[in-house]
């Protein structure tokens, strides 16, 4: 089943295969008529089409001569100062707009992130920019007032539409009882579809698609919350324990943790107050340097809760 990845084999290139939403859709159906874009960022979680999308509106809709950058990797000021405005002051052989793709542009210093306002501006009548981002507040307000944002977090109705199609592709039988699992791994891993194609192959065995590990999932995440509610201080060594079960990504994991707590039969004061606990972690994720630290610090905090 691995002899390629299916993330790469049903890779989108062109507009019609993306997972989008009907709005960025038709949007994004008026630039291919137009041919023409704005600076542009895309905005949203990993794994849902971020990049794809930019290098299907070079290679699809526009046909342009472009460059691709990672941001994250070359992140310095040298990269705008080399890079960026080098291909920029040129025009195209062919009289095209040029596109500069600076994927995971929140990687980008400060000080890089200043020098490309002034880039996007003064080559404004040749080149275009594509910015991907993960989180929006990494990036400085001069570049988003300079970009039009539109956040790329596809319907889960059409994720579980593309998750089926690739099935099919692969011949993979999927019992009946099974798509109810099914369904709920594709919302589980939402809205990185990345991630949940990764989830479906490794469920697949012999043409077979078996889902036994998301009921072992759901129990863990089950053991996990009474155990932060009763007595945190037993509740890490178990977490770190169990990290297969969740990859090992903790943002995950409260998000799942969240999304439990939202279903279950709590109180209603203390439902509230878990809830909160968990999303402000959540939020942390993003700047703390050690995730499990942070995740424990949660379990803690819920702990506190049951008691107030």
């Amino acid at each position: 089943m691995f002899d390629s990845l299916w993330v790469e084999k049903y890779r989108p290139s062109t507009l019609d295969e993306l997972v989008l939403t009907d709005t960025n859709r038709n949007t994004l159906l008026e630039l291919k008529k137009q041919q023409e874009i704005p600076n542009l960022l895309f905005i949203g979680n990993a794994g849902i089409g971020k990049t794809s999308l930019a290098k299907i509106i070079t290679n699809d809709i526009l046909s342009c001569q472009y460059i691709y950058i990672n941001a994250s990797d070359e992140n310095g000021i040298d990269t705008i100062r080399t890079k960026v405005t080098s291909f920029s002051q040129t025009k195209s052989l062919d009289g095209k707009l040029k596109v500069i793709i600076l994927d995971e542009v929140d990687g980008l210093t400060m000080d890089a992130q200043r020098a490309l306002r002034n880039t996007m501006e003064e080559y404004s009548s040749n080149t275009r920019f594509i910015l991907t981002a993960n989180y929006k507040h990494r990036v400085i307000p001069p570049l988003q007032s300079r970009t039009q944002s539109y956040d790329l977090s596809p319907p889960i109705e059409s994720c579980v539409e593309r998750v089926c199609h690739i099935l099919k592709a692969e011949s993979i039988n999927v019992n009946p009882k099974d798509k109810p699992e099914l369904v709920k791994l594709i919302k589980c891993h939402f809205p990185d579809l990345r991630k949940t194609i990764n989830e479906i192959q490794k469920s697949c065995v012999n043409g077979i698609l078996t889902l036994k590990t998301l009921s072992r999932h759901d129990d863990f995440i089950k053991t996990l919350l009474n155990r932060s509610l009763q007595d945190s201080l037993s509740v890490r060594k178990y977490v770190i324990d169990n990290e297969h079960l969740f990859s090992n990504d903790y943002p995950a994991l409260l998000t799942d943790l969240f999304n439990y707590i939202m279903d279950s039969n709590l109180e209603s004061t203390l439902k509230k107050h878990t809830m909160l606990v968990v999303s402000e972690h959540l939020y942390r994720s993003a700047f703390v340097l050690d995730q499990e630290i942070n995740f424990y610090s949660c379990c803690i905090q819920l702990e506190k809760s049951r008691t107030r």
